[in-house]
């Protein structure tokens, strides 16, 4: 088998292990890959591995040999349905890698806003604690995680595991789930706005749909607390960045930490870029070591099972 992987730099920076994928056959992987070369590099390809290339009718129009499509995430956005089912092209995902990954994240980035260690790490560099007059400097309030209630939005592997630690740290923990769910100590609300005005952090973890494109937007913001976190380590366009622009810059006490953009990388002129209580990263939660070193077993695990005639992680059936 063919195998070619599009656009593998995120994924394999040189230190992971991906013998696995070059075991099952004629592997290759490009860093990054433009449309105007998919021909020239993936014409013969039987397999096609794609991280954020995005697969159409006409990317499919060049690949006349493609057999199986293997998502290098969870998501599948760039893959376009209607296009693959027409050819009956199976597609996989990779499911589960990245969810202590994300959970790290979330934490890392909340207790970022809480306690400000990079902040002050950098003011003891500046010798404000050499010169200070106390055993103890201390410039800001902390607020503690076991004051606080935590709302999740989406409550999968990854909703779950947060609503775990957070639980662990003494938070009040609420989930909003369409499907009926439990999870001892998590409290699953009627509605979500009786989640977004109970919470003090919100944190989105749920696919993006048509029903949940830009649920977050002035209506919803307006339900949340005046001096409440919001946390998207999920997908950029749940959030309306225009109108949560609007909001950050009326409420200097709500506070938003995004790791994912509705554009990304975005452009010089984003409305969310420079805000003082707007805290970006660029879409790292997923990308521990760990998660990336899974997402390549994951994929290598997809096409050996297609090449024994098992279709695993479907994302569409015929």
């Amino acid at each position: 088998m063919n195998i070619v992987f599009l656009d593998g730099f995120t994924t394999q920076r040189g230190d992971i292990d991906d013998a696995c994928l070059y075991a099952l056959g004629k592997y290759q992987m490009y860093d990054r890959t433009h449309v105007d070369q998919l021909a020239e590099r993936a014409a013969d390809a039987d397999i096609l591995i794609t991280n954020k290339f995005v697969i159409d009718q006409k990317a499919l129009a060049v690949l006349p040999n493609l057999k199986y499509i293997v998502v290098a995430a969870t998501g599948f956005n760039n893959i376009h349905l209607d296009a693959v089912k027409e050819r009956k092209i199976p597609v996989s995902n990779v499911r589960g890698y990245s969810t202590t990954s994300v959970v790290q994240q979330v934490f890392a980035s909340l207790l970022e806003v809480l306690n400000k260690p990079s902040w002050y790490f950098d003011q003891v560099n500046k010798k404000r604690w050499v010169n200070c007059p106390d055993f103890c400097f201390i410039d800001h309030s902390i607020r503690e995680l076991s004051t606080l209630t935590l709302g999740i939005i989406g409550f999968g592997q990854i909703g779950s595991k947060l609503a775990e630690v957070g639980l662990s740290m003494g938070m009040k923990v609420l989930a909003y789930n369409k499907s009926k769910k439990q999870a001892q100590g998590v409290d699953f609300t009627r509605s979500l706005d009786d989640l977004l005005s109970q919470s003090d952090v919100v944190s989105l973890h749920l696919p993006l749909s048509d029903e949940s494109r830009a649920m977050i937007n002035q209506n919803t913001l307006t339900k949340m607390k005046d001096n409440a976190i919001l946390i998207n380590t999920g997908r950029g366009p749940l959030i309306d960045e225009n109108e949560l622009s609007q909001h950050l810059k009326a409420n200097p006490a709500f506070t938003a930490i995004l790791d994912v953009l509705t554009q990304e990388p975005p452009p010089l002129d984003h409305p969310l870029l420079g805000l003082p209580n707007c805290h970006i990263t660029p879409h790292i939660a997923w990308a521990s070591t760990k998660a990336r070193q899974q997402l390549v077993n994951g994929i290598a695990q997809n096409i050996a099972n297609f090449m024994e005639g098992e279709w695993r992680n479907r994302i569409y059936e015929f």
